[in-house]
């Protein structure tokens, strides 16, 4: 399994933006889909964006779409989540993970994820 670290959380104003990090190691990062997740209080975790590891394609749910935009860096082994516009629903706990080789169909079940990080808190205030 690859090892993840989100970094780039905090507290954040309505319409603020802000970038999330994830650095991978231990294992060669390009094979794998890229998934972000976020979990809000008393709630379960949700899907929030992915990237395929085969051709960088991007999924999102509808929820951020046109707010949050992911990407990789296979050279520098990270992937990022950049969020913009952010409102107080997008407070949560955002975990980033990893599926080797991972399909489409799949990109947005956590369940298809074997590697997670450990989540970066954001909080947005009105």
């Amino acid at each position: 399994q690859v090892q993840l670290v989100e970094s780039g959380g905090g507290l954040a104003q309505t319409g603020d933006s802000l970038t999330l990090s994830c650095a991978a190691s231990g294992r060669t990062f390009s094979p794998y889909t890229m998934g972000w997740f976020r979990q809000a209080p008393g709630k379960e975790r949700d899907f929030v964006a992915g990237i395929m590891w085969s051709d960088a394609t991007t999924y999102y749910a509808d929820s951020v779409k046109g707010r949050f935009t992911i990407s990789r860096d296979n050279s520098a082994n990270t992937v990022s989540l950049q969020m913009d516009n952010l409102k107080p629903e997008d407070t949560a706990i955002y975990f980033c993970a990893a599926d080797i080789q991972g399909l489409p169909y799949y990109i947005k079940d956590q369940r298809a994820f074997d590697s997670w990080g450990q989540g970066t808190q954001v909080s947005v205030s009105s």
